[in-house]
């Protein structure tokens, strides 16, 4: 299944992501799983984590030191908020 592209990534408390797509769907990620070993483990850094920011295109998101989550991920494993 193809996702949608990516509109706007917001970082939230607690290592969250909140996602908005092209169809309207706003949708709320969990990082946490993600955040171990040395390439994901900067993730654990607080200020850090703030520093996501959508790829050109929206099809997909990294933070400033290249650490990325794929697109399909993103879409599958988070969770529909209020439109």
């Amino acid at each position: 299944m193809l996702q949608p592209r990516i509109t706007a990534v917001t970082p939230m408390p607690l290592h969250f992501l909140h996602l908005e797509y092209e169809t309207g769907e706003k949708r709320l990620f969990d990082v946490n799983p993600y955040i171990s070993g040395s390439w994901y483990g900067e993730l654990s850094d607080e200020r850090y984590f703030q520093t996501v920011s959508l790829l050109p295109g929206g099809v997909g998101i990294e933070w400033k030191h290249g650490q990325d989550i794929a697109p399909h991920e993103l879409y599958e494993r988070s969770v529909m908020v209020g439109q």
